[in-house]
């Protein structure tokens, strides 16, 4: 048996005799028809089974529903798997699809604005935690697409961001007041392109140290390329001839590796050692890691929202926002011993 066609629009207009034009209208809820004839062409279409495809609304209608978010790194990561998770339901709820590129290395991220995949495929971007050049820059803009970066500011550009500089001075100054001054700072060693915010976050630290009158030849850096890498750090720091009394982790997938390798030498903490982490990672309450929380949930939906907002041609309340973090407290920072 021959199976049946799948209805058409031109068949819904037959049904509900109007235009095809005016089924177009109609199951976008236009003005432009009467609530009546609305109701007429989609009692036609729920008979004939018809629903209108994506590709159909997007031609009528000059939007695609969908915008693309462009990240570094893994999208395993603790940060990026938070701030898709968040980004995907608040455009989901607004009827929205998500488009993800990622980039690993150099080599991908310039194959990537070599071939701009992104061209025509979304409304808007959002670009996570990503240092662009200003040729990069420049490309994203060429897309006639609005954009919006998470974690970094771009003069004139709309942007969701914490303070990172801040949030380390703060984390440091804790440990300041609570009696150290051999404080030392471990971090990531990757291209500031790759993590703008290592940067920034040593920064911060070096801020407090200043303030603490700690000299700059005095404090203590520690740079490594993985958070597997945690024996390593320990042993760097060990070794010191004044090792220090507390340390500033960059973040707390790193802070926790850091954490498990002090304790299998049979250091203790805070008795030995305090430790800061910073991000508030999904495990920091099980290691008791106090940690600079960062809100990564917020930043993906007001992320997801300006960039709505600004594809609709909607102007935003704030195009550019600062979300706060905040110092949580738990068992792995004490004075001195």
């Amino acid at each position: 048996m021959t199976p049946l066609s799948p209805s058409s629009m031109a068949d819904v207009a037959m049904r509900a005799g109007v235009s095809v034009s005016t089924v177009s209208r109609a199951l976008r809820g236009s003005e432009l028809v009467s609530p009546a004839t609305i109701e007429r062409v989609r009692e036609a279409a729920e008979e004939l089974d018809f629903a209108v495809s994506r590709a159909a609304s997007s031609l009528a209608s000059g939007r695609l529903n969908r915008v693309a978010v462009l990240l570094s790194g893994s999208l395993g990561s603790w940060f990026n798997g938070c701030l898709l998770d968040a980004t995907y339901a608040a455009l989901h709820e607004r009827g929205q699809e998500l488009l993800i590129y990622r980039t690993l290395s150099r080599d991908e991220r310039d194959d990537f604005f070599a071939t701009l995949p992104a061209r025509r495929n979304a409304d808007a971007m959002i670009v996570g935690s990503l240092e662009l050049t200003a040729t990069q820059r420049q490309r994203l803009q060429n897309l006639g697409m609005p954009l919006v970066f998470v974690n970094r500011r771009h003069a004139g550009a709309a942007s969701v961001a914490i303070d990172d500089a801040a949030g380390a001075e703060v984390a440091t100054q804790h440990l300041v007041n609570l009696g150290h001054r051999r404080v030392a700072y471990v971090g990531y060693a990757h291209a500031p392109s790759a993590r703008p915010s290592s940067a920034r976050r040593l920064t911060g630290y070096r801020t407090a140290m200043a303030a603490a009158r700690v000299p700059e030849r005095n404090q203590r850096v520690v740079l490594t390329s993985r958070a597997e890498d945690g024996e390593d750090v320990v042993s760097q720091l060990l070794g010191a001839p004044s090792p220090p009394t507390a340390l500033l982790v960059e973040a707390d997938d790193l802070a926790m590796r850091v954490l498990a390798a002090l304790w299998r030498v049979g250091l203790r903490t805070p008795q030995d050692l305090s430790v800061v982490g910073f991000d508030d990672h999904a495990m920091a309450e099980t290691f008791g890691l106090t940690t600079m929380a960062q809100p990564v949930a917020e930043l993906g939906r007001q992320a997801a929202d300006l960039a709505l907002d600004l594809a609709a041609g909607d102007a935003p309340r704030r195009r550019v926002i600062t979300l706060p973090t905040n110092l949580v407290l738990r068992t792995t920072t004490g004075r001195p011993g």
